[in-house]
This record gives C-alpha cells, structure tokens and sequence, in this order.
C-alpha cells in the first residue's frame, strides 16, 4: 500500500532549497515533518538539505513521510457519488441524512467513513481531509483532500476567499434578493444551535430569488446563495433571523412536515487546483425530492 505522497516542482530562479519550499506552500510544520518523520527532499534525484541552493531548471522532489490512517474510523464501502477525482482531490455530490464526519447520535455512515472505505479499496493509506463540510440533512457538493499538506493549501484558500460555494434553498415566505450581513455566534442555551448576536463572528450572505411558489397552499422562494463567510449553519442561521427559514428546518423554526430536512442544497463549487494551478468548476442541479416542492401548486 503506498502511502507516501509526492509533488516536484521545477526551480525557476537560484535560489536558496528553503525559501523555494515556501513559495509552494510547504509549511514550517510539514517541513519539520518531512525532516524528521521520514520523508526526503530531492534535487535532480540527489537528497538534498533545505541550505541547498537551486538554479533554474532543478527538478525538486519531495516526500512526504507517510501518512497515518484514521484511528477509530470504521471504514464502510458505497454510497459515494464521486464527481471529479484526481492525485490530491475527491469531490463528491453527498446525499442528505449523511453527516460529514461521525458524531456521538450518527457512529458510522457518514462520508468519513466511506471516503475510508474507498481509500482502502484504492490502496490509499490515508486520513480523511474534509475541505469543505456540510450538515447531516444539506445535500450537494464537497470537497475532500487526499493528503494533508492538500488540505493545508485548501485551508489557506478557504481563507483568502478562493474557495467559491453556492447553494439553492428553498425557504418559507416571499423573500426579496439582498445581502445579509450580520454575525453569528453559539446560542448560549445549546451547544448545537447559533444565532445572530452582537457578539459573534462576521457573516456575510448574499440572497438571489430565483422563483416564487406555493407547496402545501404555503407560500415558499427558491433562492441562490453566495457565502462570504463561512459560519456554523450560516445559512440557516441568516435566513431565520430575517424570517424565512428554510423550509425543513426544524431547528431554526421551519416546517418539517413538508420535508422532512433542510431544503439546502450546495450546487457550485470553484476552486484553483492546488497543484496545477487550473481553476475548476463543478455544479449540480437540486435534487428531484427540493425540485418536487416548487412544482407542488396544490
């Protein structure tokens, strides 16, 4: 089983090994990893310490030490609906009622699980990297990292915005497009549920109407969402507080009896591979069981 992730690169000015290394993202803490761990840095296939100096041309090879396997992660087989898989990336397009990582109420079953399931059958010895998580009941696209030092140039993207996601929803009401921009914090009383507080984090959605309907003689919008942020539930959270929750959210005063889990539904996600540098678009359209909603007149 080969568990020793790869990347080469190729010098294009001298410069010092080390401060190459830091251009492509390799951070001090994988560095040290890579030291003492077990992996090698290579110059033109000669080993090579970081005090090295480069000319253009050198072909660098790093390897990463291996990678130790989940502990207490079951690993179960199926269930993966693989949208685009590389080297360094899955994306996935998950089903609802499946939550990204096990928890204490859902053991097993969850993407972590069969994300493993599938290494294992790949001969992948590798840790789950979740780039991008969603809800139990949230259905759509997201993105898994095969290694760490991915998941770590994923992360850093996240954080400078790079990392694009946009949902549908289905939500209560007649909602009007408009940005939403207020912050979100845990509700004191729980340690699930969050809210808008003073106190919290910023948090910033943008709100696009896409249609008006009626499912159930109730009023509901399919709307668009851009997330600028990245908050716990901010979706549900935002479109709550100014009354239209989503419909299916129990939790944050929507109506389950029409469906029985968040109307939300992630159908785009852009990123910039973080290896090739090509910039990449994935998209999936709602699901039959939120689309059945807006076409129910009665």
């Amino acid at each position: 089983m080969n568990n020793r992730f790869e990347i080469q690169f190729v010098a294009t000015e001298e410069i010092l090994l080390r401060e190459a290394i830091a251009t492509w993202g390799i951070s001090k803490r994988a560095l040290t990893s890579i030291k003492f761990d077990g992996g090698g840095i290579f110059v033109n296939n000669i080993e090579r310490n970081v005090r090295y100096r480069l000319v253009q041309g050198d072909v660098v090879k790093i390897i990463f030490p291996a990678e130790e396997v989940s502990e207490g992660l079951v690993p179960q087989y199926g269930k993966l609906n693989i949208v685009y898989e590389d080297d360094a990336l899955l994306v996935i397009d998950k089903q609802p009622y499946m939550s990204s990582i096990p928890s204490r109420e859902h053991p097993d079953s969850s993407v972590a699980n069969f994300v493993y399931g599938y290494f294992q059958q790949q001969g992948l010895a590798s840790t789950v990297h979740i780039v991008t998580r969603l809800d139990r009941d949230t259905s759509g696209l997201m993105c898994i990292a095969k290694h760490r030092h991915i998941h770590h140039l994923m992360s850093e993207a996240q954080k400078r915005g790079d990392v694009q996601r946009q949902y549908e929803a289905i939500v209560h009401g007649e909602v009007q497009s408009q940005s939403i921009i207020e912050p979100i914090g845990r509700k004191d009383t729980s340690i699930i549920e969050r809210e808008v507080r003073s106190d919290g984090q910023f948090a910033h959605t943008d709100v696009i109407l896409l249609q008006r309907a009626k499912t159930c003689g109730t009023p509901i919008s399919h709307i668009r969402l851009k997330l600028h942020t990245g908050r716990t539930h901010q979706i549900r959270v935002h479109m709550a507080y100014i009354g239209h929750p989503l419909v299916g959210d129990e939790l944050y005063g929507g109506d389950n009896q029409i469906i029985d889990r968040q109307a939300l539904h992630c159908v785009s996600l852009t990123f910039e591979h973080p290896l090739t540098k090509q910039q990449l678009t994935f998209s999936r359209e709602l699901p039959k069981s939120l689309k059945k909603l807006l076409n129910d007149n009665d």
